[in-house]
């Protein structure tokens, strides 16, 4: 026994815990709640030292202590306090030395590197004076280098100084530029989007790192000593940077459940950096989880089951330290328990099937899957011309490495700069016409320069996703090399192919966004809350998908926005939300042999004027069994006059580009232009723009005669009398765009082209991945092969974890009653993290479900939340694509039993949708369908009928509208944008089509799940419902525990 502090004897004395901390932090409602509970077991005696003491006082005055918490704040004394302990040497829950390392992001990365723990990938850039160049650094547009080590945009740039949070997040030009600061809270506010930031810091020293996609979470992970940790995840401040907040003011967060390999990281930073009481920020991502940030002594803020586990943990560390011999036990019943009033559990909404009825008590919302078209957009369009200029092939080879036979594609703002910086060099001062000596192929040449360079100047800057150039070489000579050593070759005439268009509209992103509000508030029970409850609980697991293409990324974008009630512009959301899988939503490569060979047929039909072929016998009740279902009988006729009516549309907007090249030599001086990269956020017209009488959006009417002359030429080629079907599609797009953005330009005979394209596309659409249901089988397995296998595995891995928590809940009565002695037992020991050695695998290396990809997930931990059924889990997973998709997905429904492997099956869709399918001739923008997996508790797990599938589609964009002369008709095209229409059933009422069925109809056209990539274990679900014995063990023991908690009225 010390004389003067000294250590518990018995009844005399108590150990003495000295609190050596700033009064700010030493009276936080953490702190407060765990000392006052380490100080109820009768056992220590707690000295508060106070700011005076600490800020003014020798340390030799100090109060003597036996156990030590002193951690670094704010105007903290670190070294006094270093030196009070080597002359005291109490023991440290926190040792002082490693708490410098915390304060330079550097060191920390270094020293977790040291021990093995995963960091993001980094590079540091050191400067000693503001804005110092450094040879080693390059900035880029889309990049920055380090070292060599290149760090493509989205990237992380972090001050060096750890007590500086300042961070910034700088986003791509591809997904429209700018970056994201986060900061600690102001407010209701942790991040702010500056979108014209493009630049990244030069005032100081940072770390450059990859930016890893987390879905829009961060995990904080809270040790108490090497063997606990509490993880919590929260709304990442990458999302919108609106700080979710409960009705007390405070940040809502919940507490989720840590894999086996994360808890040993845990473990490891708590040793590294030798802080027994430590908080950390770990980052999930594809399939693995990387510490980005250590913070020191750290609380969990409003847990009681929290608190009672810290107050334990550092009693039973201290007692270990100081007294030994005493026993660490814990008393049968928690000091503190013993008037501790019962905290109220939280209900949640009974999940019922939401839109379509009601199904009982005993049905369960388990996963929504929906396949959704992109939003209006402008039309998509192609120039291509031959090139002979010595500019534009040098341009061409110094992009594709030198090689005269490479194509080269241009993309990035540098490489569109030096092509359009060419090109104004090219482009004829005059405007062709104007000369008399010029022949046409010249004059048509000169033209197509000066669309290239009015694309490429459209906006005032690049964005990369809605404009490329390819260059093919097509001509070739010998020349003698440099050197004077034998020949090379040289490309002399290439063929440039320029793509743009095909942009999401501000309607586009208004549809999308309320399209996602509709479904919070409808496909979710709980009238729009019950979704938001689940997600912010964890219970949620979403995911979204997305297609390569700009349209399709932003409307993705733009739904989450809706869904999840978020604010702010689209970039930060798209690049924490949205995942990209081109494979999957992307193009039509698989079957273009058939399409282009259906594509020949439906020209030999509508051309040669030829009666449809055969006609089955149930054509009349079954219409859609017929070959050429929907085109029009007198399309022939119909062609004729779309082209009449084509030559008066263009011949309009060629007047108006003529005047417009007249009056305003640069329309753009005097109506600022139009900036996509602004516009990405915004959701209402440009009204100045309109109000000028130019075109809406960022077309002027040079683009827009481009447009529609180009349309007239490939329709139909007057020389050789010949029609050319695959345009019939373009026209329609163009009539539909100007109708309902262009209306007040006042195009005459614009309706009525409009009515006639409709007709011959509502015919040649549907067809085109079909003439006959067979074909469209066909056509329809091949392109949605890839995406109808993902739904399979989403609605396979949805049944088995549903299963896995039925199997728990009907065994748990049993297995409780065998385990009641070693709960008794375990009622006396330390509240610890159970880490087998089985446990310590790294993902990915142990048993694992097959998955379709490296998805990250978050579950909630039943232990800690206050929620009434941790065990609710809603699956959700949204793809978006483009028309083609939509129609090929459809198409598998409606027809798979028409394969030889289904003879007399039934169709999965009832008749009565069939028909109604029959006659809904075109998808339209934002038109979707959902897959709903619903469970029925009722019934046994055997049971096919335990699982029922929901099927539900929408047409989308509602063009009937505007048909009518009325005020909707007058406001919808003022505001340019179009009504969604409602979900429709493809089922009978009542019906019950079982997950069971489902899959044995689609699976022969799906890709097998074993060909898809091979899956990591989700993060956060690793060992969650695996099949092993000892997991079953430990679940058991969870939800016993969770339940003798709520009773207790634990939280």
């Amino acid at each position: 026994m010390e004389d003067e502090g000294g250590v518990s004897v018995g009844d005399e004395k108590k150990i003495k815990v000295g609190v050596c901390v700033m009064e700010k932090k030493v009276f936080s409602a953490p702190m407060g709640e765990i000392l006052d509970r380490l100080e109820s077991f009768g056992e220590f005696e707690i000295l508060h030292f106070g700011d005076k003491v600490i800020l003014e006082d020798p340390i030799e005055s100090w109060p003597i202590c036996d156990c030590l918490i002193a951690f670094h704040s704010s105007g903290y004394p670190l070294k006094k306090a270093q030196a009070y302990a080597a002359l005291r040497k109490p023991f440290l829950v926190n040792e002082l030395d490693p708490q410098y390392l915390l304060h330079d992001r550097r060191k920390v990365y270094e020293h977790l590197e040291m021990y093995g723990i995963p960091v993001p990938r980094y590079a540091c850039v050191n400067r000693t004076v503001p804005n110092q160049d450094l040879d080693y650094f390059v900035e880029e547009e889309d990049f920055v280098e380090v070292h060599g080590e290149r760090f493509w945009k989205p990237f992380v740039e972090k001050p060096v100084n750890g007590d500086d949070h300042s961070i910034m997040i700088y986003y791509p030009s591809s997904a429209g530029g700018g970056m994201k600061e986060l900061f600690r809270k102001i407010g209701n506010r942790s991040s702010e989007f500056h979108p014209d930031v493009r630049r990244v810091r030069r005032e100081g020293s940072y770390i450059y790192e990859e930016f890893m996609a987390t879905g829009g979470t961060d995990v904080k992970v809270y040790t108490v000593g090497p063997e606990y940790a509490h993880a919590e995840a929260r709304k990442s401040p990458v999302v919108d940077g609106v700080v979710m907040r409960n009705t007390d003011g405070k940040e809502v967060r919940y507490p989720v459940l840590l894999t086996p390999a994360e808890k040993q990281m845990a473990r490891e930073v708590c040793i590294a950096f030798r802080q027994a009481v430590c908080g950390f920020d770990l980052l999930r991502s594809e399939g693995c989880s990387y510490v980005c940030d250590v913070n020191g002594w750290s609380f969990v803020k409003n847990s009681y089951k929290y608190y009672d586990d810290a107050a334990c943990v550092l009693r039973k560390m201290c007692l270990d330290a100081k007294a030994p011999h005493l026993s660490s036990t814990l008393p049968p019943t928690l000091p503190w328990k013993v008037n501790e009033p019962v905290q109220p559990n939280e209900g949640l909404t009974r999940q019922g099937s939401g839109i379509i009825g009601t199904f009982g008590q005993s049905e369960e919302l388990r996963c929504v899957i929906a396949v959704i078209r992109h939003g209006d957009r402008t039309p998509k369009q192609k120039v291509k011309l031959k090139v002979t200029e010595e500019k534009l092939l040098n341009l061409m080879l110094k992009y594709n490495g030198g090689k005269p036979r490479a194509e080269t594609k241009l993309k990035s703002a540098v490489q569109l700069q030096d092509l359009l910086d060419a090109t104004r060099m090219l482009v004829p001062r005059t405007r062709p016409g104007r000369e008399s000596d010029s022949d046409a192929e010249d004059l048509e040449h000169a033209e197509k320069l000066r669309q290239v360079k009015a694309v490429l100047e459209e906006g005032g800057h690049f964005s990369g996703i809605y404009r490329k150039v390819q260059l093919k070489p097509l001509k070739w000579v010998k020349i003698p090399k440099s050197d004077g050593e034998g020949e090379e070759e040289r490309p002399v005439e290439a063929l440039m192919v320029l793509k743009y268009g095909g942009v999401l509209t501000h309607a586009g992103r208004k549809q999308a966004e309320e399209l996602g509000r509709y479904f919070r508030n409808n496909m979710y029970p709980g009238e729009g809350t019950g979704l938001l409850r689940l997600h912010s609980t964890y219970r949620h697991d979403l995911k979204i998908y997305s297609s390569d293409e700009g349209r399709v990324q932003m409307s993705a974008a733009a739904f989450a926005k809706g869904l999840l009630d978020l604010e702010g512009q689209l970039t930060p959301i798209l690049v924490s939300l949205v995942s990209k899988d081109s494979s999957m939503l992307d193009g039509l490569d698989n079957a273009s042999i058939e399409m282009e060979a259906t594509k020949a047929r439906l020209n030999e039909i509508m051309t040669s004027g030829t009666k449809i072929i055969d006609e089955p016998v149930s054509s009349e009740e079954c219409p859609w069994m017929t070959d050429g279902a929907g085109l029009p009988p007198n399309a022939h006729e119909l062609l004729r006059e779309l082209v009449k009516l084509t030559k008066n549309v263009t011949e309009q907007v060629r007047l108006l580009a003529m005047d417009e090249d007249e009056n305003l030599t640069e329309p753009y001086d005097i109506i600022p232009p139009y900036d996509q990269a602004k516009a990405l956020g915004k959701t209402n017209i440009d009204s100045d723009r309109i109000a000028s009488g130019l075109p809406c959006g960022s077309e002027g009417f040079l683009l827009m005669f481009a447009r529609w002359i180009k349309l007239a030429r490939d329709l139909y080629n007057e020389r050789k009398d010949r029609f050319d079907i695959t345009q019939i599609p373009d026209v329609y797009d163009s009539c539909k765009y100007d109708l309902l953005h262009n209306s007040h330009l006042d195009l005459k005979g614009l309706d009525e082209l409009f009515k006639v394209a409709q007709l011959l596309a509502d015919g040649v659409i549907p067809n085109e991945y079909g003439i006959n249901p067979q074909q469209k089988l066909k056509i329809g397995s091949k392109i949605a092969r890839r995406l109808m296998g993902k739904i399979l595995i989403d609605l396979r891995n949805t049944r088995e974890e549903a299963m896995s928590v039925a199997e728990l809940k009907e065994s748990h009565e049993q297995v409780s009653l065998s385990l009641s002695a070693s709960q008794k037992e375990d009622r006396n020991s330390q509240p610890r993290l159970s880490i087998s050695t089985d446990e310590l695998r790294r993902p990915g290396t142990g048993d694992k479900d097959e998955d379709d990809d490296k998805e990250t997930k978050y579950r909630l931990d039943p232990k800690y939340a206050n929620v009434k059924t941790p065990e609710r889990h809603v699956r959700t997973r949204l793809y978006f694509t483009s028309e083609s998709h939509i129609h090929s997905l459809m198409n598998v429904l409606r027809y798979c039993n028409l394969d030889e492997s289904l003879q007399g099956e039934e169709s999965l869709i009832c008749q009565n949708a069939l028909e109604r399918l029959c006659k809904t001739k075109e998808l339209d923008y934002m038109s979707y369908i959902v897959l709903r997996l619903f469970e029925n508790t009722e019934v046994s797990l055997e049971d096919p009928k335990r699982f029922r599938i929901e099927l539900t589609f929408s047409r989308g964009a509602d063009l009937s509208p505007l048909e009518n002369n009325d005020d909707e008709a007058e406001s919808l095209l003022r505001e340019h944008t179009l009504p969604i229409m409602g979900p429709e059933r493809l089922q009978e009422v009542g019906s019950c089509l079982t997950l069971e069925t489902m899959e044995k109809m689609v699976r022969p056209f799906a890709m097998p799940a074993e060909d898809f990539p091979p899956a990591s274990t989700p993060v956060g679900f690793s060992g969650y419902f695996s099949k092993s014995a000892a997991v079953l063990e430990r679940l058991v023991n969870l939800f016993h525990n969770y339940k003798n908690s709520s009773s207790n009225g634990k939280t």
